[in-house]
């Protein structure tokens, strides 16, 4: 979903209060709050078939996936709110209040790139996200070709690496899962394709 700026400042507080109320979602930076677009075909093909991939994998587990950007996620250390396409929690979810919308403890956080959020998802999201202590890999999914980043957490440092083709399996190793590329595109068909 491409964000489109809202030149607004709001406390945290405030954002929550009007965000639990809103018909549309908004992301919270900064104190300004950036308005969700939406999403293509491809898009949410991508997000829905990764999602339901991660949660058979992790159905016996102490992980849980939740997906389609309805669940945020708080960056406590810069008063930031997100909305992850896909967000992968292990163990006891942590919420901001009792109101149960707002997650503190993400293990795995998948975005999925387009031309319009591809530098905010990988630039601005990902200095927020790093900061969350519980975070321990981020994937980058593009929409319009078979590339996937995947940074791993190894202190101090994040290792990103590549992955190209639908042969690829990506390890994802803070869930003990595997996300073959393969079914990742699978109902994807890009410009190149016959």
């Amino acid at each position: 979903m491409a964000p489109i700026a809202a030149p607004t400042y709001l406390t945290p507080e405030v954002y929550l209060e009007l965000e639990r109320k809103a018909i549309t979602k908004n992301e919270y930076v900064n104190g300004e709050t950036l308005a969700m677009a939406g999403a293509s075909f491809a898009h949410n093909f991508i997000t829905f078939d990764t999602a339901i991939h991660l949660n058979n994998q992790l159905m016996d587990t102490a992980c849980q996936v939740a997906s389609t950007g309805d669940l945020r996620v708080k960056v406590a250390q810069t008063e930031s709110y997100f909305y992850p396409d896909i967000v992968v929690v292990c163990g006891e979810p942590r919420a901001e209040d009792n109101v149960f919308d707002t997650l503190l403890n993400p293990t795995l956080i998948v975005e999925m790139l387009s031309a319009s959020t591809e530098t905010y998802d990988r630039d601005e999201k990902f200095t927020h996200y790093r900061q969350i202590d519980s975070l321990q890999e981020y994937l980058l999914i593009s929409q319009d070709k078979v590339q996937v980043l995947r940074y791993r957490r190894h202190e101090p440092e994040w290792i990103p690496t590549e992955f190209r083709t639908l042969a690829d399996v990506v390890p994802l190793l803070s869930i003990q899962c595997e996300l073959p590329l393969q079914h990742v595109y699978r109902r994807v068909k890009f410009d190149n394709d016959n």
